[in-house]
Protein backbone atom coordinates (compact mmCIF):
# COMPACT_ATOMS: atom_id res chain seq x y z
CA UNK A 1 0.00 0.00 0.00
CA UNK A 2 1.15 3.55 -0.61
CA UNK A 3 1.15 6.23 2.07
CA UNK A 4 -0.51 9.61 1.67
CA UNK A 5 2.69 10.94 0.13
CA UNK A 6 2.83 8.03 -2.33
CA UNK A 7 6.10 6.71 -0.86
CA UNK A 8 6.22 3.05 -1.98
CA UNK A 9 4.40 3.86 -5.20
CA UNK A 10 6.80 6.68 -5.90
CA UNK A 11 9.68 4.31 -5.19
CA UNK A 12 8.34 1.78 -7.70
CA UNK A 13 8.02 4.41 -10.39
CA UNK A 14 11.53 5.63 -9.68
CA UNK A 15 12.90 2.07 -9.91
CA UNK A 16 11.14 1.57 -13.23
CA UNK A 17 12.49 4.89 -14.46
CA UNK A 18 16.01 4.06 -13.35
CA UNK A 19 15.74 0.59 -14.91
CA UNK A 20 14.58 2.14 -18.15
CA UNK A 21 17.73 4.23 -18.31
CA UNK A 22 20.11 1.73 -16.76
CA UNK A 23 22.97 0.57 -19.02
CA UNK A 24 22.44 -2.57 -21.08
CA UNK A 25 25.89 -3.48 -22.30
CA UNK A 26 27.21 -0.17 -23.62
CA UNK A 27 23.87 1.65 -23.92
CA UNK A 28 20.90 2.25 -21.67
CA UNK A 29 17.64 0.41 -22.26
CA UNK A 30 15.93 3.73 -22.92
CA UNK A 31 18.50 4.67 -25.53
CA UNK A 32 18.04 1.32 -27.26
CA UNK A 33 14.23 1.62 -27.30
CA UNK A 34 14.21 5.21 -28.52
CA UNK A 35 16.85 4.44 -31.14
CA UNK A 36 14.83 1.43 -32.28
CA UNK A 37 11.68 3.54 -32.49
CA UNK A 38 13.41 6.24 -34.55
CA UNK A 39 15.12 3.62 -36.68
CA UNK A 40 11.74 1.99 -37.31
CA UNK A 41 10.29 5.30 -38.47
CA UNK A 42 13.22 5.84 -40.84
CA UNK A 43 12.97 2.28 -42.18
CA UNK A 44 9.20 2.51 -42.64
CA UNK A 45 9.50 5.88 -44.35
CA UNK A 46 12.22 4.57 -46.64
CA UNK A 47 10.22 1.45 -47.44
CA UNK A 48 7.13 3.46 -48.36
CA UNK A 49 9.23 5.91 -50.36
CA UNK A 50 10.67 2.98 -52.32
CA UNK A 51 7.19 1.59 -52.99
CA UNK A 52 5.97 4.94 -54.25
CA UNK A 53 9.08 5.31 -56.42
CA UNK A 54 8.24 2.04 -58.15
CA UNK A 55 4.73 3.37 -58.79
CA UNK A 56 5.88 6.25 -60.97
CA UNK A 57 5.33 6.17 -64.71
CA UNK A 58 9.04 6.80 -65.26
CA UNK A 59 9.94 3.66 -63.33
CA UNK A 60 7.26 1.53 -64.98
CA UNK A 61 8.43 2.32 -68.51
CA UNK A 62 12.17 2.34 -67.78
CA UNK A 63 12.53 -1.21 -69.13
CA UNK A 64 13.01 -1.71 -72.86
CA UNK A 65 10.16 -4.21 -73.02
CA UNK A 66 7.66 -1.59 -71.85
CA UNK A 67 8.09 0.59 -74.94
CA UNK A 68 5.26 -1.23 -76.70
CA UNK A 69 2.93 -0.73 -73.73
CA UNK A 70 3.90 2.92 -73.47
CA UNK A 71 3.18 3.63 -77.14
CA UNK A 72 -0.24 1.99 -76.98
CA UNK A 73 -1.14 3.69 -73.71
CA UNK A 74 -0.31 7.13 -75.13
CA UNK A 75 -2.95 6.62 -77.81
CA UNK A 76 -5.75 6.02 -75.30
CA UNK A 77 -8.23 8.16 -73.41
CA UNK A 78 -6.40 7.40 -70.17
CA UNK A 79 -3.42 9.43 -71.42
CA UNK A 80 -5.14 12.39 -73.09
CA UNK A 81 -8.79 13.32 -72.57
CA UNK A 82 -11.18 16.25 -72.28
CA UNK A 83 -11.01 16.34 -68.46
CA UNK A 84 -7.22 16.45 -68.19
CA UNK A 85 -7.20 13.63 -65.62
CA UNK A 86 -4.53 11.06 -66.46
CA UNK A 87 -4.30 7.49 -65.19
CA UNK A 88 -0.73 6.18 -65.19
CA UNK A 89 0.47 2.56 -65.18
CA UNK A 90 0.26 2.07 -61.42
CA UNK A 91 -3.29 3.45 -61.23
CA UNK A 92 -4.46 0.44 -63.22
CA UNK A 93 -1.94 -2.22 -62.20
CA UNK A 94 -1.13 -1.53 -58.53
CA UNK A 95 -3.77 -1.75 -55.78
CA UNK A 96 -4.15 1.14 -53.34
CA UNK A 97 -4.87 -1.07 -50.32
CA UNK A 98 -1.70 -1.93 -48.40
CA UNK A 99 -2.08 -5.71 -48.25
CA UNK A 100 -2.96 -6.01 -51.93
CA UNK A 101 -0.22 -3.56 -52.91
CA UNK A 102 2.53 -5.52 -51.16
CA UNK A 103 1.28 -8.76 -52.72
CA UNK A 104 1.33 -7.16 -56.16
CA UNK A 105 4.89 -5.92 -55.63
CA UNK A 106 6.07 -9.38 -54.60
CA UNK A 107 4.42 -10.98 -57.64
CA UNK A 108 5.99 -8.32 -59.86
CA UNK A 109 9.44 -9.78 -59.13
CA UNK A 110 8.74 -12.23 -61.96
CA UNK A 111 8.73 -9.27 -64.36
CA UNK A 112 12.36 -8.59 -63.45
CA UNK A 113 13.20 -12.20 -64.30
CA UNK A 114 11.47 -12.03 -67.68
CA UNK A 115 13.18 -8.71 -68.42
CA UNK A 116 16.57 -10.29 -67.72
CA UNK A 117 15.98 -13.41 -69.83
CA UNK A 118 14.38 -11.42 -72.66
CA UNK A 119 11.02 -13.17 -72.76
CA UNK A 120 9.41 -10.26 -74.65
CA UNK A 121 12.54 -8.40 -75.75
CA UNK A 122 11.48 -8.06 -79.40
CA UNK A 123 8.21 -7.00 -81.05
CA UNK A 124 7.79 -10.54 -82.35
CA UNK A 125 8.23 -12.07 -78.90
CA UNK A 126 5.89 -9.49 -77.43
CA UNK A 127 3.12 -10.34 -79.88
CA UNK A 128 3.68 -14.03 -79.22
CA UNK A 129 3.01 -13.51 -75.50
CA UNK A 130 0.46 -10.68 -75.75
CA UNK A 131 -2.62 -12.86 -75.33
CA UNK A 132 -1.21 -14.77 -72.34
CA UNK A 133 -0.10 -11.55 -70.61
CA UNK A 134 -3.49 -9.93 -71.22
CA UNK A 135 -5.27 -13.00 -69.85
CA UNK A 136 -3.28 -12.77 -66.61
CA UNK A 137 -4.36 -9.17 -66.11
CA UNK A 138 -7.98 -9.94 -67.02
CA UNK A 139 -8.06 -12.80 -64.53
CA UNK A 140 -6.73 -10.60 -61.73
CA UNK A 141 -9.14 -7.78 -62.49
CA UNK A 142 -12.12 -10.07 -62.91
CA UNK A 143 -11.37 -11.79 -59.59
CA UNK A 144 -11.08 -8.43 -57.78
CA UNK A 145 -14.24 -6.96 -59.36
CA UNK A 146 -12.07 -4.50 -61.32
CA UNK A 147 -10.82 -3.03 -58.04
CA UNK A 148 -8.26 -0.69 -59.58
CA UNK A 149 -10.80 0.65 -62.12
CA UNK A 150 -13.15 1.45 -59.26
CA UNK A 151 -10.58 3.69 -57.60
CA UNK A 152 -11.69 6.24 -60.18
CA UNK A 153 -14.90 4.85 -61.70
CA UNK A 154 -17.98 3.77 -59.79
CA UNK A 155 -21.51 2.98 -60.95
CA UNK A 156 -22.79 4.76 -57.84
CA UNK A 157 -21.45 8.11 -58.99
CA UNK A 158 -22.29 7.85 -62.69
CA UNK A 159 -24.95 10.19 -63.99
CA UNK A 160 -26.48 8.23 -66.83
CA UNK A 161 -28.50 11.27 -67.96
CA UNK A 162 -25.35 13.01 -69.22
CA UNK A 163 -23.68 9.91 -70.68
CA UNK A 164 -24.03 8.96 -74.31
CA UNK A 165 -27.13 6.82 -74.83
CA UNK A 166 -25.10 3.75 -75.71
CA UNK A 167 -22.79 4.09 -72.71
CA UNK A 168 -25.67 4.64 -70.30
CA UNK A 169 -27.48 1.60 -71.68
CA UNK A 170 -24.43 -0.65 -71.40
CA UNK A 171 -23.63 0.55 -67.87
CA UNK A 172 -27.18 -0.16 -66.78
CA UNK A 173 -26.94 -3.61 -68.35
CA UNK A 174 -23.72 -4.19 -66.45
CA UNK A 175 -25.43 -3.28 -63.17
CA UNK A 176 -28.42 -5.50 -63.90
CA UNK A 177 -26.23 -8.50 -64.82
CA UNK A 178 -23.67 -7.93 -62.04
CA UNK A 179 -20.90 -7.44 -64.56
CA UNK A 180 -17.64 -5.66 -63.83
CA UNK A 181 -15.54 -3.10 -65.73
CA UNK A 182 -13.13 -5.57 -67.34
CA UNK A 183 -16.03 -7.51 -68.87
CA UNK A 184 -16.37 -4.77 -71.50
CA UNK A 185 -13.20 -2.70 -71.30
CA UNK A 186 -10.40 -5.19 -72.02
CA UNK A 187 -8.92 -2.96 -74.71
CA UNK A 188 -9.19 0.40 -72.98
CA UNK A 189 -5.42 0.87 -72.47
CA UNK A 190 -3.65 -1.66 -74.72
CA UNK A 191 -4.25 -3.25 -78.10
CA UNK A 192 -6.45 -6.33 -78.07
CA UNK A 193 -4.71 -9.50 -79.26
CA UNK A 194 -6.24 -11.76 -81.86
CA UNK A 195 -8.61 -14.25 -80.26
CA UNK A 196 -9.08 -12.10 -77.17
CA UNK A 197 -12.82 -12.76 -76.84
CA UNK A 198 -12.43 -16.53 -76.71
CA UNK A 199 -9.56 -16.16 -74.25
CA UNK A 200 -11.58 -13.86 -72.01
CA UNK A 201 -14.49 -16.27 -72.06
CA UNK A 202 -12.05 -18.99 -70.95
CA UNK A 203 -10.83 -16.77 -68.10
CA UNK A 204 -14.40 -16.22 -66.92
CA UNK A 205 -15.26 -19.91 -67.10
CA UNK A 206 -12.07 -20.92 -65.24
CA UNK A 207 -12.81 -18.47 -62.43
CA UNK A 208 -16.37 -19.65 -62.20
CA UNK A 209 -15.25 -23.28 -62.01
CA UNK A 210 -12.55 -22.60 -59.41
CA UNK A 211 -14.44 -20.46 -56.91
CA UNK A 212 -18.11 -20.53 -57.86
CA UNK A 213 -18.43 -16.73 -57.77
CA UNK A 214 -21.01 -15.05 -59.93
CA UNK A 215 -19.72 -14.31 -63.41
CA UNK A 216 -21.52 -13.00 -66.48
CA UNK A 217 -23.32 -15.47 -68.69
CA UNK A 218 -21.59 -16.46 -71.90
CA UNK A 219 -24.21 -14.48 -73.81
CA UNK A 220 -23.20 -11.35 -71.92
CA UNK A 221 -19.51 -11.94 -72.58
CA UNK A 222 -20.13 -12.56 -76.26
CA UNK A 223 -22.22 -9.40 -76.51
CA UNK A 224 -19.24 -7.23 -75.66
CA UNK A 225 -17.62 -8.03 -79.00
CA UNK A 226 -19.66 -5.37 -80.76
CA UNK A 227 -19.43 -2.94 -77.85
CA UNK A 228 -15.65 -2.98 -77.29
CA UNK A 229 -15.06 -2.00 -80.90
CA UNK A 230 -16.80 1.30 -80.23
CA UNK A 231 -15.01 2.16 -76.98
CA UNK A 232 -13.03 5.41 -76.92
CA UNK A 233 -9.29 4.90 -77.43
Amino acid sequence: MSDTNGGPKQGLLRRLWNGFWSPASAFSLGFILISGFLGGIIFWGGFNWSLELTNTEEFCVSCHTMETNLGEYRETIHYNNHSGVRAICSDCHVPHEWQHKVKAKIIAVKDVYHELVGTISTPEKYEEHRLAMAAQVWKKMKASDSRECRNCHSFEYMDFTIQETRAASEHQRAIDNKMTCIDCHQGIAHALPEGYLEQYRSVVEDLQASNGKATPHNADVAAIQTYVGGLPK
